[in-house]
């Protein structure tokens, strides 16, 4: 009994700082325990976290490193390849003899040929090109974009893709992601760069909503304001007097039903007039790629509804 006493009473001091007793004692990813009150090392285990190699330049590190890429869905293999290099040298720097050269540039050829064997993997390196070209003339983030590549890999495992447009569905896969996350993209936006027509993109997102069971927020006017004021250069108080706008719209239920990007250009519209901007309908309504009549209906029935002096 008295040894357990003895053994309890040695174990609680080696948990206090034997320079201020302090009990608060933090470990170092070093492996170094240290007191947190007054910074004594009480014990240490070095752990070197590091290379084994050193280096004393940026451009020595990066010769020297080993590490590629992350691993991002954006890539067929997911940004993992196995590449057979061009140099003609071996890791001491020797020049490789001409028959082994002869060898390599032949495995290099076949193992760029058997890269992508099946026709899912060449089906998905076509349709991540694709997404790409779109990203790019869009200017869509990375995170949207991965978001469109997972997409697009779900319809692909379930075998939506097989009889249909790759392009389709890789269109449909990137209005699906912004309108997942909220940062809209009309479908007549996307089926100006995409290969296929708008209706064609609209088919296949209906069909990725059914069978993948895809929940979609409803798009706010709101979200429309920013862009459709940028590209008719209206300045920023005139965007906030339009978002004013919309928000008592949509307390009055003003909103439902509509298109909200018609909804974004009248409210932008009304605004312009009461802030004294000069923008015509016409210049609204070709900033949100709309007809001047919707501008027209939706700018009647938010004055109506909202009882505006305009």
């Amino acid at each position: 009994m008295s040894s357990n006493k003895g053994e309890l009473k040695q174990e609680k001091e080696a948990q206090k700082c034997p320079e201020c007793g302090s009990t608060l004692l933090v470990k170092s990813e070093t492996g170094e325990i240290v007191c947190g009150n007054c910074g004594l090392v009480i014990g240490e285990e070095a752990y070197d976290m590091g290379p084994e190699w050193r280096a004393f330049t940026l451009e020595e590190k990066a010769g020297k490193s080993r590490v590629g890429g992350p691993v991002s869905i954006l890539h067929a293999d997911k940004g993992l390849p196995t590449v057979i290099d061009k140099v003609g040298k071996d890791a001491f720097g020797r020049k490789i003899d001409l028959p082994t050269r002869i060898q390599m540039l032949r495995l290099r050829k076949w193992q760029t040929r058997t890269q992508y064997q099946s026709p899912i993997e060449r089906n998905l390196l076509q349709a991540l090109a694709e997404l790409d070209r779109i990203a790019d003339k869009l200017h869509i983030p990375e995170d949207l974009q991965e978001e469109a590549a997972e997409i697009y890999r779900k319809a692909l495992d379930k075998g939506l893709v097989r009889g249909r447009s790759i392009s389709a569905i890789v269109a449909a896969s990137v209005y699906a992601a912004c309108r997942a996350y909220n940062r809209p993209r009309s479908l007549k936006e996307i089926a100006s760069v995409s290969r296929v027509k708008r209706k064609d993109i609209a088919r296949c997102y209906r069909l990725l909503l059914n069978e993948l069971d895809l929940r979609m927020p409803i798009p706010e006017p709101k979200s429309y304001v920013s862009k459709i004021a940028t590209r008719a250069e209206v300045p920023e108080e005139t965007q906030l007097k339009a978002i004013q706008i919309l928000d008592e719209a949509e307390k009055r239920g003003a909103v439902v039903g509509k298109d909200p990007v018609g909804l974004a250009a009248a409210a932008l519209y009304i605004a312009c007039v009461l802030t004294g901007e000069k923008k015509t309908q016409k210049d609204i309504a070709e900033a949100a790629g709309v007809t001047e009549v919707t501008v027209r209906n939706r700018y009647k029935s938010l004055k109506e509804q909202l009882n505006l002096d305009v």
